[in-house]
């Protein structure tokens, strides 16, 4: 068994260990939307935000949908890990530390948009020197903190086993793993600490990152803008993060399933399972957008109608129902029969939902600006060849974060595949029977 076990091993080391020609392919790749992006930034430092498209009254524009966005997708990784270890999903193993990765990627990613939307990076401090506790963009910052400490700690917690086995079967990078595997050994007494830590980070990560979301729609919410004063707000983003935050999960697998020949570990039956749970969301998702735009609708408000017919009918029209059919009609034709080609059909879904929860995301921002309520002139934003290269770059700096983690770090858990194995389908067979009625568990 511990023969079989260690060959097995050696298809999630072997990333590590050995680095072939496509891996510098894709860093090539990834570099030229990176440089193109440095190079918009760069512009953007030295001649100010007037570079942008950026105006009044469209004072926001890619860089805040880009933002809630990536901390959107932020949910992909702590809260549907969380929720799996808590529920004792086995089908979660191959699954966790991708999502956990994404997590703490997307993040450093979001987080860094406010900076490049500020123009001037050194007010970020601002923040924090003068923040105002009436305010809910200094509830933002901390909430967002929290949730990268947290979601940090959440990580590195389950790599402890799995740095000790690169520090013992790997000969480079001997001192960085050791200093990371701290000491770990694998004795019951650790093995019984480490279980019990990642327990209690399970619970707690789950209230923050519902936090977080929540907090970033009321810094909309809380204004009078029309269409943003909602009291669906909140939990109409939690959903569409994690919405978004599964798509993206399920891209990741399959681009490293088929890079790094993990067919044994991510097998169809996982993406069934992942499918099924997006086809759910989809229909949640079109169930808050429906009861969104009815409530507003009906109220008839003036200045809501504005944007109201802004979006079904006017400039955004091809924003809205690019957005609708993105998020609900293809997923629902690919997801509602899952029968063959279950990973080409969640594979298309999954890439339709992750194109439009961004246009949701521009589509709740923009058209509203652009029909303020206050006596502002009206405009139309439409952005420039600088923020084009700063969402490039921001994509393509999320995934060459993704790939280097590749490089240094088993992309699945190597120890608890292993528990899986040895422990994990023992403790399966007890846990079903304590759920069948009492008289079958007393022939049992």
């Amino acid at each position: 068994m511990a023969d079989t076990a260690d060959t097995l091993d050696e298809a999630l080391l072997r990333p590590i260990a050995e680095t072939g020609r496509g891996f510098y392919w894709a860093v090539a790749l990834l570099s030229i939307p990176i440089l193109w992006g440095a190079l918009a930034y760069g512009v953007q430092f030295y001649e100010g935000l007037g570079v942008t498209g950026l105006h009044q009254p469209v004072s926001w524009g890619f860089y805040v949908t880009n933002f809630v966005f990536f901390i959107g997708i932020s949910h992909a990784g702590t809260l549907i890990s969380a929720i799996l270890r808590l529920s004792k999903a086995e089908w979660r193993r191959p699954i966790t530390r991708m999502a956990e990765v994404i997590t703490c990627m997307v993040l450093f990613i979001g987080a860094s948009q406010i900076l490049v939307d500020l123009g001037r990076p050194d007010r970020l401090l601002n923040v924090i020197l003068h923040g105002r506790y009436q305010s809910p963009l200094l509830w933002d910052a901390t909430s967002i903190s929290a949730y990268m400490t947290a979601s940090l700690t959440y990580l590195y917690l389950p790599m402890i086993p799995d740095i000790a086995i690169l520090r013992d079967r790997l000969g480079k990078r001997k001192l960085f793993y050791s200093v990371l595997a701290l000491g770990w050994t694998g004795t019951e007494r650790q093995q019984r600490i480490l279980n019990r830590a990642i327990a209690i980070m399970a619970v707690l990560v789950i209230p923050i990152a519902v936090s977080v979301h929540s907090v970033v729609s009321f810094v909309f919410s809380m204004t009078l803008q029309p269409m943003w004063h909602s009291t669906i707000f909140g939990p109409y983003f939690v959903v569409g993060a994690i919405f978004s935050g599964i798509a993206a999960l399920i891209v990741a697998m399959i681009i490293f399933r088929k890079a790094y020949g993990l067919q044994h570990y991510l097998k169809p039956i996982h993406f069934r399972y992942l499918g099924q749970l997006l086809l759910v969301m989809a229909l949640l998702w079109f169930y808050f957008t429906f009861a969104e735009y009815l409530t507003g609708y009906y109220g008839a408000e003036p200045e809501e109608m504005k944007v109201f017919r802004a979006k079904f009918s006017g400039p955004f029209r091809h924003f809205f129902w690019g957005m609708v059919l993105c998020n609900f009609v293809i997923p629902l034709v690919c997801l509602v029969r899952l029968g063959r080609r279950t990973v080409g059909k969640v594979l298309a879904a999954s890439l339709s939902v992750v194109v439009g929860m961004w246009l949701e995301r521009f589509i709740i921002v923009v058209p509203t600006l652009s029909f303020p309520r206050l006596p502002f002139p009206e405009g139309i934003y439409w952005p420039t060849w600088v923020e084009w290269g700063e969402t490039a770059g921001s994509f393509g700096l999320f995934a060459l974060f993704y790939l280097l983690f590749t490089k240094f770090f088993p992309i699945i858990s190597i120890w608890e595949i292993r528990e899986g194995r040895e422990v994990g389908i023992k403790e399966v067979e007890e846990r079903l029977i304590t759920y069948l009625p009492d008289e079958v568990e007393g022939k049992t």
